[in-house]
């Protein structure tokens, strides 16, 4: 048996279209109405372009913003609503993607030239700051074992850049100690600081 009685319900596009029409008015019920008959839909669909929940609900309300805008130009000779707001979803979620590689980019650009600029300073790295500190250390090390005028002699040859005649001169030694004990002292710290490398 068929029923006869005229049809009370909307098709679910004729409702949708009417709802984006009086959208296209500026009725905020007919958004709210909207928004709860099509964005888990939306949401979906936002999901599956952004992957993320959180980008895909941000994509959600911008699309949402640009309907209540652009909702007097829809129509549905040219679209379904489902197809039109689809497309709006699909819009939205391309431009925050863009926008989200570009901010990465350029994060990365500016991290890049970070390094950069460190990697080209003249200041010294870490590692060479450790590396010299532990040569330092073992040379300490080493010095300490020559007695102490041999220690006084080779340092300041080194540290003072002094001749072994001026160093002569200053210590009131004769030129032959000085030459003497200048190459015992290298050679001993040679010994020794091979033990630490």
């Amino acid at each position: 048996m068929f029923d006869n009685s005229p049809m009370t319900a909307l098709s679910p596009d004729a409702e949708l279209m009417a709802l984006i029409d009086r959208v296209g008015q500026r009725d905020e019920t007919a958004l709210r109405l909207l928004y709860d008959r099509t964005a888990p839909k939306l949401f979906g669909l936002a999901l599956r372009v952004v992957r993320q929940r959180e980008w895909a609900e941000d994509v959600v309300q911008e699309a949402f913003m640009t309907i209540w805008r652009v909702a007097g130009d829809y129509r549905a000779t040219l679209s379904p609503p489902m197809a039109w707001m689809g497309l709006i979803v699909r819009s939205r979620a391309l431009d925050l993607l863009r926008k989200r590689t570009a901010d990465r980019a350029h994060l990365t650009q500016e991290f890049d030239e970070i390094m950069e600029g460190t990697m080209q300073s003249d200041a010294p790295d870490p590692s060479a700051i450790a590396d010299a500190s532990e040569q330092a250390w073992a040379l300490h090390q080493c010095l300490s074992q020559l007695e102490g005028r041999q220690r006084e002699v080779v340092s300041l040859a080194y540290l003072r850049d002094l001749s072994h005649s001026e160093l002569a001169e200053q210590l009131k030694l004769p030129l032959g100690t000085v030459k003497t004990w200048i190459r015992r002292g290298l050679e001993k710290l040679r010994v020794c600081m091979g033990r630490f490398a």
